[in-house]
Formats: structure tokens, sequence, C-alpha cells
């Protein structure tokens, strides 16, 4: 006869603390079943592999700074036919991250860029690649700081450290010469070391301006794009669509109608 009491207790002391919490339900469960000792410990073993596997990875997520939870299957590809569901979930398989390679989303607002973004970024963190998200307004105003204060080499290798670094929201603010040079540094030491995913509501050609330098636009993208993915989205933004789902926007009334 199990004594359950005593088999809970040891696998608490064993710090197996949801196979203790599942002990009774799958005993009975391999009771029922007339399952093998053998099964029955497996099964009890992998729930407590598997929580620790998310728990691990909710934590992971923790430290990379995701700004919220976002997979690619929430994603609608339905409603952004321009970007191709074959290639996204081949990226997710995270070969671009084995060799380094960058991707760019490009795109106006609320097309799913940085869902995208956040999305790849937690599928690299569940295959174990480490991963870190910044918007460029936040990883600007960090840099410019840490070079004030002499302290430019230590935080820079913040951003250098991750095999992903997801920087978002690039061009709806203009660099200043310092944070244009900053980001050239960044883009520079990462080159062929790590992957960058990028999102942008700039096409390429209006890099020169958003940089106010050319010369130094161009730098930054031979760098970032000479190993490189880049996914142009061209649709209506997915907040459009909820409001227009919910009736806050409807189709224009016709001439002449009347509109209530």
């Amino acid at each position: 006869m199990i004594d359950l009491e005593k088999a809970r207790s040891q696998l608490e002391e064993l710090k197996l603390d949801i196979a203790a919490d599942l002990l009774e339900s799958r005993l009975q469960q391999a009771v029922q079943q007339d399952a093998t000792y053998v099964s029955f410990l497996a099964d009890l073993l992998q729930a407590e592999l598997a929580e620790r596997q998310r728990r691990n990875i909710e934590t992971k997520i923790r430290m990379a700074r995701l700004p919220y939870k976002k997979t690619l299957e929430e994603f609608d590809f339905t409603f952004q036919p321009s970007v191709d569901k074959k290639v996204i979930h081949e990226m997710a398989t995270m070969s671009f991250v084995h060799q380094a390679v960058n991707l760019v989303f490009l795109g106006p607002p609320g097309v799913g860029k940085s869902h995208l973004a956040v999305a790849l970024a937690t599928a690299a963190l569940s295959q174990g690649y480490s991963a870190y998200f910044v918007n460029v307004a936040e990883l600007m105003d960090e840099l410019k700081r840490a070079q004030e204060e002499n302290r430019l080499n230590a935080r820079m290798r913040k951003y250098l450290r991750p095999k992903l670094l997801v920087i978002d929201e690039v061009g709806y603010l203009p660099f200043d010469p310092v944070a244009a040079s900053l980001f050239f540094q960044l883009i520079s030491t990462r080159y062929e070391q790590g992957s960058v995913i990028l999102t942008s509501n700039k096409g390429l050609g209006d890099w020169g301006q958003m940089f106010g330098d050319a010369v130094l636009a161009t730098a930054i993208l031979d760098r970032l794009l000479h190993h490189a993915h880049i996914v142009n989205i061209r649709g209506a933004s997915y907040r459009m669509r909820d409001k227009m789902r919910s009736g806050v926007y409807g189709s224009p009334a016709r001439e002449g109608s009347a509109t209530v």
C-alpha cells in the first residue's frame, strides 16, 4: 500500500512540488488505465518538467523586457496578406538567429510589426536563445546618459550580449547627431555577431533624413541589411480593423442616404 502523504512529503523535499501536487490524481489515473509503474513515473515527472520549462520561459520573458505576450498563432495573416505566413514561420525556426541574420519589419503604424517582433522573440526564448526588447527612444536615452557618465562600454554590453536584440519603433522620432552616432556604434558592433529585429514606420529611402546624415544612414543600412530579411507590410491598421468590427467605424454613407 502506497503511503501518499509520505510520498508527497518526499517529493516536496526533493523540490518536485508539481509532482507532489499531482501525485494523487495521476495515481488514480494510472490505476484506471492499468498503467505500468514506469509509465506512471514518467507521466508524473513529465508534468513536473513541463511546468518547470513553462516557468523558466516566463522568467526569460520578464528578463527580456517583452512589453506583452504575443504569438504567431495570434497574428491575423488573412488581414495582412502582404505578410507571407510560410516565411514568418520559417523565421520562427530561429535559423536566422543561428546565422546572425537581421530582420527588418517596415510599414505604417498598427500593421503588426511589433506583434511579429515580440512573437519571434518569444519563440527564440522558448528555443533557448537569449533575447532583449527595447524601444528605440528608451535605447538612445540610456546610451546617451551612459556616455555622459563615462560608462558607455558597460551599458553597450547590455545590448550586445543577447543573441537576439529587438529594437522597436525606429523612425517615430528623428535622431540627433549623438543618438545617430551611438546607434551606428551599436549596429556596427553587433554586425555578424548577433541578430537584430528592427521595426520602423519609415521606408529605407527616408533614413538619411531620419538620422540627419545621409552618409551615416548609408553606413548603418550597409551593416544592418548585409545579412537581413526585409518584410514590407502593406495593409490597414489592426486597431482600425477592431474598431470597424465593433461598429465604431462603418462604411461611408452614400450620397443622399439618411444616416442615423
